[in-house]
């Protein structure tokens, strides 16, 4: 198998692993992905599947490098989706704050509906890279904003908020956003929100407009793609959810499930005309088929320009909807994708079998 990045060597921990997929522990759910090399399948700790034999298996610290190393999801654990799904416990603390969004769940909320707050805490740090306070916080701050968008007073809106005084609303109003929520009456803000996949999680961006970001969690330059976004849009990426994002979510699935060929979602992608262009020459290449780089230079009747298509291409933040993974090489070779050439090569494999 080509590929051991981030492959476990230590016989010890390897030791450790194998007994907890032969007891088929819940605790190491996304702990470990481990490879079984006589079927190229890989699975997560609590797979229902017969267990292979110990020296025909090696375990990866990330589903990312399973997938490298040439290994195709079990279709019966479905380790990209349940290792990074949200436990239910964390989804029931995420609907405690969508429902109650002017009020803020503390831990006693949460003991109260039988959560434990230090596995909400860790699961937000490891998924979301903030606290499950920060997250809450950005919600009831964007529910301020569309409140004080549509005319509501300030101090009405504070006071529902649960803040005792317009300073500690507006101290923390500005610490979200960047700006006092008088500067931020006419400003859009860009929503943010997490959601699981067959190839890993993603995470999915949109403004009032539509979608302007759709990546893979783990792409590499995804903290400078938020800060190129805050910069282009003028605005400031917080965790919620609109119609764009929910149509979004739906219709990659439906995608991912065979069902969905074309998308319909809105798009609100900034970039330079020359990218736009590109852009809009990725979305004329059908579902199942490919092009080259120096087809899409013919295509926008640029054809010496076969360098800038390629970079106009990697700066496409908006994966699978904008199918950049239909770009192969002039030789028919995979070639260059964010997201990793395996995922690649799955996304057009799905594609070519449902075509």
């Amino acid at each position: 198998m080509p590929g051991n990045e981030q492959r476990i060597e230590n016989p010890e921990q390897i030791e450790n692993y194998y007994q907890a997929l032969l007891a088929k522990d819940p605790r190491y759910v996304g702990t470990f992905y481990v490879g079984v090399k006589t079927t190229s399948i890989f699975c997560i700790a609590t797979c229902r599947a017969r267990k292979p034999k110990k020296e025909n298996v090696e375990f990866y610290t990330t589903f990312k490098a399973a997938l490298d190393a040439g290994y195709r999801p079990c279709k019966i654990c479905k380790p990209t989706e349940n290792a990074s799904e949200a436990p239910p416990v964390v989804v029931q603390a995420i609907e405690l704050v969508r429902q109650h969004p002017k009020e803020k769940i503390s831990d006693a909320r949460l003991k109260e509906n039988q959560i434990r707050p230090e596995v909400i805490r860790r699961w937000f740090k490891k998924h979301y890279g903030m606290t499950f306070h920060t997250f809450q916080r950005m919600y009831r701050i964007n529910c301020a904003l569309e409140e004080l968008k549509e005319g509501k007073k300030l101090m009405d809106t504070a006071y529902e908020m649960g803040y005792e005084s317009l300073s500690g609303f507006g101290y923390t109003f500005k610490k979200v956003m960047g700006k006092s929520p008088k500067q931020s009456a006419n400003s859009q803000v860009i929503l943010i929100d997490r959601f699981t996949t067959p190839l890993g999680p993603m995470f999915v961006c949109a403004t009032d407009e539509g979608i302007c970001l759709l990546e893979f969690v783990e792409r590499r330059m995804l903290e400078t793609e938020f800060r190129d976004l805050q910069r282009l849009l003028s605005a400031t990426i917080i965790s919620g959810e609109n119609d764009h994002i929910r149509q979004a979510k739906q219709e990659i699935t439906e995608y991912f499930a065979g069902t969905r060929k074309h998308f319909d979602v809105r798009i609100h992608s900034p970039g330079t005309p020359f990218q736009k262009q590109v852009w809009q020459a990725l979305q004329q290449i059908e579902y199942g088929a490919t092009a080259s780089y120096q087809q899409q230079a013919e295509r926008i009747g640029k054809p010496t320009a076969v360098r800038a298509v390629a970079s106009a291409n990697g700066h496409n933040r908006i994966a699978i909807i904008i199918p950049c993974h239909r770009v192969i090489g002039k030789d028919g070779k995979l070639v260059g994708y964010a997201g990793g050439l395996e995922r690649k090569r799955w996304l057009l494999e799905h594609e070519k079998s449902h075509g």
